[in-house]
């Protein structure tokens, strides 16, 4: 997209960066433009705000406003049972549901050599002194059907039994959507649902 101003090519290449397509990324900063001045600029300081007012929860690592998360001071959760996530987004989706009523705990990642992601970058001190303080009967693994997130769920059920030998570690069950077809399912999908069968 030649001959574009330089200001609005700034906010494209910014947008871009967020994963915004060249057509897409247009079109928001053409809408920008037509935002009243006070509305984008208070949108720029919300913006700059983020790392300002937000902060990683000490228990879960979370963002949040307040340490400890709204999630990890609310009483009326159980904290017998402790869900691992790879990413904060995780944590949103699972709460969106409305069916877990537990804790979390974000791991900020999942290993992968080819990413660089090795155990020393989880948050794996943070897991095991969650662990040490008692009062976890369970951990689920809520980190997904990918290569990675089953091999870090393997190292993490390794290191897990290994140091909490009476714990209970699960995982989130795996298998067809609700209203899928057989014949429209990929083979991984269609072997973890045999494997995880139910009795009827």
């Amino acid at each position: 997209m030649r001959n574009l101003p330089e200001p609005l090519r700034e906010v494209m290449d910014d947008l871009r960066r967020l994963g915004f397509g060249p057509k897409a990324a247009l079109r928001a900063a053409l809408q920008l433009l037509k935002w009243p001045e006070g509305e984008t600029r208070r949108m720029g300081e919300a913006i700059g705000g983020l790392r300002s007012r937000l902060l990683p929860c000490g228990r879960c690592g979370a963002l949040t406003e307040h340490d400890p998360c709204a999630i990890c001071r609310d009483p009326s959760r159980d904290a017998s049972f402790l869900c691992v996530v790879a990413e904060w987004d995780s944590l949103l989706n699972l709460e969106q549901g409305g069916f877990y009523r537990g804790h979390y705990l974000i791991l900020g990642g999942l290993l992968s050599p080819q990413d660089n992601m090795r155990p020393e970058q989880l948050r794996l001190e943070r897991l095991e002194q969650r662990l040490t303080e008692g009062g976890v009967a369970e951990v689920i693994l809520g980190l997904g059907a990918t290569l990675e997130a089953e091999n870090t769920a393997s190292y993490l059920k390794e290191r897990l039994e290994d140091k909490f030998p009476a714990l209970r570690i699960s995982r989130l069950a795996q298998g067809m959507p609700l209203g899928a077809e057989v014949k429209f399912m990929d083979s991984e999908t269609l072997r973890q649902s045999m494997k995880y069968r139910q009795a009827l």
